[in-house]
């Protein structure tokens, strides 16, 4: 027998199991099942592909023992089984970075934290929860050998060679006094049927059932071994024999979260190609949507053969969150990754899965306006990357945006802001930044409010990135507040301009030539109401936000983008430059005003100390 210390982390997670996470105690039979149903998937898939695992000839299924008398509970499987490396790989270590984000996004609702075990992979720990000691016994396919790992969730497990006749993974947990409702029959088969009904793999348990004996008028016991749940790929079942509950459970067996789906669409194709899908929307999302290392929620089964769960290009990246089925008809079983990215058959599917999801996600929004502002909160801003490279699905994508407004609290489509428009806007506008109070309080928008025009306000990293790149909505063009190349709409009438050109030349010249290299040009403005300035972006160039996506996406090297100061000719500071004909004080005043107009586009001060001095010598002229 060897001892071994647990992973540090391992040890964090086992103290959380046993004194925290009690509220939903019950999902550890669901976590070992699981992992049982994977075991029994992978040697299932190896038999069918690998002329080595052929010579097996095994029925996979599990079984589940209760003696009362040890107070222990017993889950097996024949599955592929594991080594002694394989026992300190998967039950000593977790290798996975998303172990600390587990550990990081625990919250003290004991209900949503419990939900938390089965999506970042440390189910088998969650036995504890319910079990003082826990012994695995297991076999690998195709080896001799046999070995036992057993810990009583201390700091170390020891694992010793023992004998076992056929391969597969046998888990005993030895209760604690408080949990032995784990021992009743019915109390587990509940669990089961619960939230493992219709794994693929039939699950049998011995039953105590009594008959009546006529001739002798006793009752007599006889023990009989069962299948406990239907073990039957919900998926492949027809639509109309399936309940809504029976949706929902399965959503949970495959998803491990708590929480009902939002909606799930289930289609069987026939034609060209076979295949059947089975997708579901989250209510809540996934601890993981916004990391790299994401974990996908689709699992690929080819003829009802779990093919992969790992494999990121069965849906679009902007899809992350949706969880679900594909099983194919079409793909070879030993399909390989390199040969599913390039697959025809399987870009088919993906791309009619694609519109399906985006179909149903319409009909939400169309039916149930309340449920689909709830997934937009949750989802919104995943869903919008695909306006960066789906250009098939633009249309609907951008059917499906939601965005905040300068004239109406809540969200608004594009479509009901096209059916705002007055009948002399000939454009979509809006204004990005990083927060909606100082975009919808922004110098740039003041000329839109003052002419009743609505601006979107796009607060969010990835709107600086894609909705530049829309361009139009149902043939109407979607134009910046800040770019120079504004509709006539918005600007003054071009005789008043000029007289101002003409009024101001001498001063902007002079103001040109002081922040010539701060600024590309300083131009009178026609967007301006209260404000004495603003920067805008000429319409070649990047605006500032998109030059802080391009910088965090690793563009460090991008030419300097000088912007625009455009000054208000009506604003009591120039009228009253221009009264007194006296610029000695004009350096000061336009590093003011160029300050003062970056700060209110959320922008930085590059010398914070030149601006205060600047800031102080006018206050105490003032006084």
């Amino acid at each position: 027998m060897s001892k071994h210390q647990f992973q540090t982390e391992v040890s964090q997670l086992l103290d959380l199991m046993i004194h925290s996470l009690y509220s939903n105690k019950e999902i550890f039979l669901r976590e070992l099942i699981s992992n049982s149903s994977d075991a029994l998937d992978k040697l299932n898939y190896l038999t069918l592909t690998d002329e080595k695992y052929k010579i097996l000839s095994y029925q996979p299924r599990i079984d589940i023992a209760i003696n009362k008398e040890l107070k222990t509970l017993t889950l097996s499987d024949n599955g592929i089984g594991m080594n002694e490396e394989d026992l300190v790989e998967n039950l000593g270590t977790i290798a996975k970075s998303g172990t600390k984000s587990f550990l990081q996004n625990l919250s003290g609702d004991n209900k949503k934290d419990s939900s938390l075990i089965g999506q970042f992979g440390v189910g088998f720990y969650s036995a504890f929860m319910v079990a003082n000691k826990i012994e695995v016994i297991s076999r690998k396919a195709l080896e001799d050998k046999a070995f036992m790992w057993s810990s009583e969730a201390g700091g170390e497990y020891d694992i010793s060679e023992t004998t076992k006749e056929s391969h597969g993974t046998s888990i005993t947990l030895y209760l604690k006094e408080d949990e032995l409702e784990f021992l009743e029959f019915f109390r587990v088969q509940a669990v089961i049927k619960k939230y493992s009904n219709h794994i693929p793999f039939a699950i049998f348990m011995d039953k105590e059932e009594k008959e009546f004996d006529e001739e002798t008028k006793e009752s007599k016991s006889e023990i009989k071994n069962v299948q406990i749940n239907k073990a039957s790929a919900l998926w492949t079942i027809a639509k109309s024999q399936i309940k809504p509950d029976e949706y929902k459970d399965f959503y949970k067996q495959i998803s491990h979260d708590s929480e009902d789906p939002t909606l799930w669409s289930h289609t069987k194709a026939e034609g060209k190609f076979e295949y059947t899908t089975l997708f579901y929307i989250p209510s809540t999302p996934p601890m993981d949507l916004f990391r790299m290392d994401y974990k996908p929620g689709v699992k690929l089964y080819v003829k009802r053969v779990f093919i992969t769960d790992d494999e990121k290009e069965l849906l679009p990246t902007y899809l992350r969150f949706v969880k679900g089925i594909i099983d194919a008809e079409d793909l070879p079983l030993n399909v390989s990754r390199e040969i599913l990215q390039q697959n025809k058959i399987l870009d088919s599917i993906k791309k009619a899965s694609v519109k399906k999801i985006l179909s149903e996600l319409k009909n939400l929004k169309e039916k149930d306006g309340e449920k689909y502002l709830a997934f937009y909160k949750n989802f919104g801003r995943v869903l919008k990357e695909g306006l960066y490279g789906d250009y098939e699905n633009k249309e609907a994508l951008l059917d499906l945006a939601l965005f905040k407004s300068s004239k109406r609290d809540g969200l608004v489509s594009l479509k009901e802001y096209k059916e705002g428009m007055g009948e002399d806007q000939k454009s979509i506008y809006y204004i990005t930044g990083e927060n909606e109070r100082i975009l919808k309080n922004s110098p740039l928008i003041e000329q839109f409010k003052a002419k009743n025009i609505e601006v979107l306000l796009l607060d969010e990293e990835v709107d600086a990135i894609v909705i530049p790149m829309v361009g139009e909505y149902d043939k109407t063009p979607i134009k910046p507040v800040n770019n120079s190349d504004i509709d006539e709409e918005i600007k003054e009438d071009t005789t008043k301009t000029e007289e101002n050109e003409k009024t101001y030349k001498e001063m902007l010249i002079k103001m040109k030539e002081l922040l010539k290299d701060d600024v590309k040009d300083v131009k009178i403005s026609g967007r301006l109401s209260d404000s004495p300035s603003c920067l805008i972006y000429d319409k070649n160039d990047p605006d500032f936000q998109m030059q802080q996506m391009l910088k965090q996406m690793g563009q460090d090297n991008l030419p300097s983008v000088k912007p625009i100061l455009e000054i208000n000719p009506d604003h009591e500071i120039f009228t009253k430059l221009m009264e007194k004909n006296d610029f000695s004080q004009l350096q000061d005043i336009a590093y003011l005003l160029l300050d003062q107009a970056k700060l209110q586009e959320g922008m930085k001060i590059e010398d914070i100390s030149a601006f205060a001095k600047r800031l102080n010598r006018f206050i105490a002229k003032a006084l």
